[in-house]
């Protein structure tokens, strides 16, 4: 009597970019226009890279600043830990400086001087275990792009549905 042979098991595949993304700033893609995109790393203290762990944190309102020929993170809010250090004083909305190569930022700064340009946080993700910032430079939308913007994401949902249900 031989024993049925059995195929092994699939694993379950997980997507490395979501194991390395911390958070994505969605409403800086509704709000501007997005183009050139910089990498930047991130001078945080220990109990700031604890709360990126547990993903404690908030891009929406956080935009990038140039002053002395150095870059700054401001409004991103990383929401300290119930059981950080007691004699560590926590400021969830503290200036982050920016850790970028000079000819990025002298780019930056050229673009930003420009009528209507800015410079937005877009994701906080890991590299290895190193926090990175992913930055890119923005111009405004009007109201009547933002439309545009939400008329074809839901276009294209529609799409996808009828493609699912013609499958079947």
């Amino acid at each position: 009597m031989t024993l049925p042979i059995m195929a092994p098991m699939a694993k379950a595949t997980k997507n490395k970019a979501d194991d390395t993304t911390i958070v994505v700033n969605k409403k800086a893609s509704h709000d501007y226009f997005l183009g050139d995109r910089f990498e930047a790393g991130l001078a945080l203290t220990g109990w700031e890279v604890k709360s990126l762990r547990q993903k404690k944190v908030q891009l929406v309102d956080s935009h990038v600043i140039i002053k002395d020929g150095e870059a700054y993170l401001l409004g991103a809010q990383i929401n300290p830990l119930d059981t950080a250090s007691t004699h560590v004083i926590a400021d969830p909305t503290r200036t982050r400086k920016l850790l970028m190569h000079k000819k990025e930022l002298a780019k930056i700064f050229a673009a930003i001087q420009q009528k209507g340009n800015t410079c937005v946080c877009t994701k906080l993700y890991w590299k290895n275990h190193l926090v990175k910032c992913q930055v890119a430079l923005a111009k405004g939308k009007h109201t009547y792009d933002k439309r545009a913007s939400i008329k074809e994401r839901e276009w294209n949902i529609d799409k996808q549905r009828a493609v699912r249900t013609g499958n079947r």
